[in-house]
């Protein structure tokens, strides 16, 4: 490959869009809950998800409460063959992007349903993978940027209330430990996110133990934290660190005998 002249490299440079974020997932709590926290301290966003309607009034309040450029975007992770044509398409490289894209269905449907499955899967992990290997092949081309990506806790150790939706999390901690290796050569950060408990539209109903359960607002904040501080991986409530090292070390002729 020939080598780029100076000219060449400040034009690429110019591409990055400093002080943008690309916020996946937008219409979840915590993805609302981060777009808010990042819009106040004055990034301008791109809001991706399926729900239009809903990203564009999302996107002009952030605009009247912030004072910023927020964007809705159609972007729609089961939809494998316009991921890449999408992301590829915006005006620039946003300098952040989050993913908080994730949905959790009922284990006994996904037993008996491939197509159950075929959401879990997909919307957990394949359209993630699609979607932040656009993103990542960008920011390598600019030599910096970040992402953060949310995985989960479940992801840790498989249990039988969700091995489904714990297996595709485990796929993306790992996805997400080899991009990190590979795009630090490269000048571009990779921020795991594992939450624990959070109450969310997606857990209401759920008996969340209190004391180890977070907030959406809980959950941006420690995002950004890791973020500024270029962290590697990050439990949210922290104390979810210490709880799945206990459990990943449950002996396995232990384990299988737990009802989890």
């Amino acid at each position: 490959m020939a080598k780029k002249s100076p000219q060449e490299q400040i034009e690429r440079a110019s591409r990055l869009v400093e002080n943008q974020a690309l916020i996946i997932g937008a219409s979840s709590d915590m993805a609302r809950a981060m777009s808010y926290l990042l819009a106040s301290r004055g990034w301008n966003l791109i809001l991706a998800g399926r729900n239009l309607k809903d990203l564009r009034d999302q996107s002009s309040d952030l605009q009247i409460r912030h004072k910023i450029i927020a964007e809705p975007m159609t972007l729609d992770l089961l939809d494998e063959r316009t991921i890449r044509k999408r992301i590829r398409a915006l005006d620039g490289v946003p300098e952040l992007t989050v993913c908080f894209a994730g949905l959790m269905l009922s284990e006994d449907e996904a037993r008996k349903d491939s197509e159950v499955v075929h959401k879990i899967l997909g919307t957990n992990f394949t359209g993630v993978v699609q979607a932040i290997n656009s993103v990542a092949e960008q920011l390598e081309e600019e030599g910096r940027g970040t992402i953060a990506v949310v995985s989960s806790v479940a992801g840790d150790r498989g249990r039988s209330s969700n091995y489904h939706y714990g297996s595709a999390k485990a796929g993306l901690t790992a996805y997400l430990s080899g991009l990190r290796n590979y795009l630090f050569h490269r000048g571009v950060h990779v921020v795991t996110v594992k939450p624990g408990f959070v109450r969310t539209s997606m857990t209401e109903g759920m008996p969340l133990p209190g004391p180890i359960t977070g907030s959406p607002q809980k959950v941006a904040q420690d995002i950004w934290k890791a973020i500024e501080k270029k962290k590697n991986v990050v439990y949210t409530l922290w104390m979810w660190k210490w709880i799945m090292l206990i459990i990943r070390n449950v002996p396995e002729f232990v384990f299988k005998r737990l009802k989890m």
